[in-house]
C-alpha cells in the first residue's frame, strides 16, 4: 500500500513530519523516495502524452486548413463557371473543414494546458524528491555515527582490551626485571676511582718490590765480602 493516493498528497506533504512519527524513519523515507520517483515516472509520461497530441492537433490543424483552402477555391471556380450546386457543395465541405480546425484548436489549447500543468507537477515533485533523499541521506549518516560509537564503546570494554592490558604489564614487568639486572652488572664492574686506585697500589707495590730487591741484593753483597 503507498504512503500517497495521489499526486497532490505528495506536493503538500510534510516530510519531516512523516519521519519524525515514524517508528522505522529511515525505512519510510525509502518508501517515500521509491513512490515519488515512480510518480514521477508517470507525471513525464502524462507531459510526453501531452506534447504527443498537441503536435497532432497542430498537424490535423494543417491538414484541414489546407482542406479549406481547397474547398474554398473550388466553390469560387464553381461559381465562375455558373455551378452554383457545385459551389454550395464545396461551402458545405468547407464549412466541415472548418469545424475540424476549431475542434484541433480547441483539443491543442487543452493540450497546452494539460502540458504546462504536468510540467509544473514535475517541478514541485522533484522539489520534494530532492527533500526526501536529502533527509534519507542524514538519516543515514545519523545511523553510521551511531553504529561507529556503539563500535567504539564495545571496544573499549571488550575482554581483549583487558587482555592487551595484562600483556602490556607482563611486558612492563619484564623491562623492569631487564633493567635491575643490567644495574646489577654495572655495579659488579670496577669504578673509574677503582681502577685508579688500582693503578696507584700496583706502583706503590712495585716501588716495594724493587727496595726490598735491593736490600737483598746489599746484603748477599756483604756476606761475600765477610
Amino acid at each position: 500500500m503507498g504512503l500517497f493516493s495521489r499526486l497532490g498528497d505528495i506536493i503538500n506533504s510534510n516530510i519531516n513530519s512523516m519521519l519524525d512519527n515514524a517508528e522505522n524513519p529511515e525505512k519510510i523515507a525509502r518508501l517515500i523516495i521509491q513512490e515519488m520517483e515512480d510518480t514521477l515516472v508517470e507525471v513525464r509520461t502524462a507531459a510526453a502524452r501531452a506534447m504527443a497530441d498537441k503536435k497532432e492537433m497542430e498537424r490535423d490543424i494543417t491538414h484541414f486548413t489546407t482542406v479549406r483552402d481547397d474547398w474554398a477555391a473550388k466553390a469560387e471556380l464553381a461559381i465562375d463557371k455558373g455551378r452554383e450546386d457545385l459551389a454550395r457543395g464545396a461551402l458545405v465541405a468547407k464549412q466541415k473543414a472548418d469545424a475540424e480546425i476549431d475542434r484541433r484548436k480547441n483539443a491543442m489549447a487543452a493540450a497546452e494546458e494539460a502540458f504546462e500543468k504536468r510540467q509544473d507537477d514535475l517541478s514541485k515533485l522533484q522539489a520534494k524528491l530532492d527533500e526526501a533523499k536529502a533527509k534519507h541521506r542524514a538519516l543515514m549518516m545519523r545511523r553510521e555515527a551511531a553504529e561507529q560509537r556503539i563500535r567504539v564503546r564495545s571496544q573499549v570494554y571488550d575482554g581483549r582490551v583487558d587482555e592487551a592490558l595484562a600483556r602490556y604489564g607482563n611486558i612492563e614487568r619484564k623491562v623492569d626485571e631487564m633493567e635491575a639486572y643490567a644495574d646489577q652488572i654495572r655495579g659488579s664492574e670496577p669504578t673509574l676511582e677503582a681502577q685508579f686506585a688500582a693503578l696507584e697500589q700496583d706502583e706503590s707495590i712495585e716501588k716495594e718490590l724493587a727496595a726490598l730487591k735491593a736490600k737483598r741484593t746489599k746484603s748477599s753483597s756483604k756476606k761475600s765480602e765477610g
